[in-house]
């Protein structure tokens, strides 16, 4: 008996080929955004281009993505209103360029993942070899293991490949989260596979001596168990989430009582692990110039100007919503306000449907609120990842409307 091959037609092969490509490019901006030590970095060089290139070759913005373009645009058309109230504007207008460059790296991730769903697991794969490289390099940096190693701390602190400890930390939060998820959902022999990154992003976080990273990683993880317990009706599978919770619960102690054995980390964690401190509770501390700021912002509805209430105060706003008001002004605020509650409600109103692309958004739905959170002592205005985030959330909110979409148009036939 023989065999009879079927030949492959040249398009499908073109089509495989492009998939191929594409999935290459986007792995390797993933890959870049790990190390962020001067800037511009290669993530925003790379990226740019990409984005460009893509663009070229068929970006579709879908009506479902629009939304999150139009208020993202919106957000930036209130920074440069707001530009116009500064007597000068030294780096504003780069600043300006920065957000709207990042803004579009969201609607980017949102239309990719939306046309090509399996680039989902490529960005989270990506992400988590670009997370365990740079928590390396932190973890080495902050216990000196070779000369030069100093490069990846920052105040004493992991830092690994970016300026700040208090933005290496979150950075690391969402891959974390997906080990963690994947160390509950998956198969008992691949647990030592994905218990060893796990473990050595969590290193990474706990040595960047981030009060809001370990927050967030905390406050992720405790979302991510709930969501997975109420997500399933099986005895069993809530029973095995209990035990696992218990048991990682068990070893981060383990492991912390073992670390703090080292007195200079014991000191550091004694002094970070205070939940106010001195910058924070001064005269015209954090807290204190949240307030003056609040107060400014009722008087200014077109805004001060970028980055201009630090040259005022000395520091910056460390607050997102205050920043929205101050930088980008009322209407920048406004629109900043419509897409966190837009994102939220979006994604959790499609968070729990039996999707392939499920696992993913739960992680980064889980993540994001942690992050909004994280927002109100610290500014996430320029973090890179943060845009991921949305990108990811709204791409899930417009495969499942192109779900929808498919599912009305088949009713009709259905019912013949």
């Amino acid at each position: 008996m023989s065999t009879v091959v079927q030949p492959v037609s040249a398009g499908a092969v073109n089509a495989k080929l492009v998939q191929l490509i594409s999935a290459g490019a986007v792995a390797l901006g993933i890959l870049l955004s790990g190390f962020v030590i001067n800037e511009p970095a290669p993530y925003e060089i790379y990226m740019a281009g990409l984005i460009a290139v893509w663009a070229l070759f068929g970006l579709r913005i879908s009506r479902t993505v629009a939304p999150l373009l139009v208020l993202l645009v919106v957000f930036n058309i209130g920074g440069m209103i707001s530009m116009t109230q500064m007597d000068d504007l030294a780096s504003t207008p780069l600043y300006i360029a920065v957000s709207l460059f990042l803004a579009f790296t969201a609607v980017f991730f949102a239309s990719v993942t939306e046309a090509q769903p399996g680039l989902y697991r490529v960005i989270f794969v990506s992400y988590v070899i670009a997370a365990v490289g740079t928590s390396i390099l932190g973890v080495l940096g902050y216990f000196g293991a070779f000369p030069g190693a100093e490069i990846f701390t920052k105040y004493e602190r992991a830092a690994g490949a970016f300026q700040d400890p208090n933005v290496f930390g979150p950075f690391l939060t969402l891959p974390g989260i997906w080990l963690l998820h994947r160390l509950m959902t998956g198969s008992v022999a691949k647990m030592p596979l994905l218990a060893l990154p796990l473990l050595i992003i969590v290193a990474g976080i706990f040595f960047s001596f981030s009060r809001g990273a370990w927050g967030l990683f905390a406050v992720s993880a405790i979302l991510l168990v709930t969501g997975l317990f109420l997500q399933s009706s099986n005895g069993l599978f809530r029973l095995r989430i209990v035990v696992m919770t218990i048991g990682v619960i068990a070893l981060l102690i383990l492991a912390l009582l073992i670390v703090l054995q080292i007195p200079t980390v014991s000191e550091l964690f004694t002094t970070r692990a205070q939940l106010v401190q001195d910058y924070d509770s001064a005269r015209l501390g954090r807290f204190a110039r949240h307030l003056l700021g609040f107060e400014m912002a009722m008087e200014h509805p077109l805004g001060i100007g970028p980055l201009a209430f630090g040259l005022i105060y000395g520091e910056d706003t460390h607050d997102i919503w205050l920043k929205a008001l101050l930088d980008y002004g009322w209407l920048g605020f406004a629109s900043y306000l419509i897409l966190i509650v837009w994102t939220l409600a979006g994604g959790f109103r499609i968070l729990f449907r039996d999707r392939p692309w499920q696992p993913y958004l739960l992680c980064a739905y889980v993540t994001l609120i942690g992050h909004i959170g994280l927002g109100t002592v610290i500014d996430t205005d320029h973090w890179r990842h943060f845009y991921l985030l949305l990108g990811l959330i709204w791409g899930a909110m417009a495969l499942e409307a192109r779900h929808q979409y498919a599912l009305a148009a088949r009713r009709p036939y259905l019912m013949k």
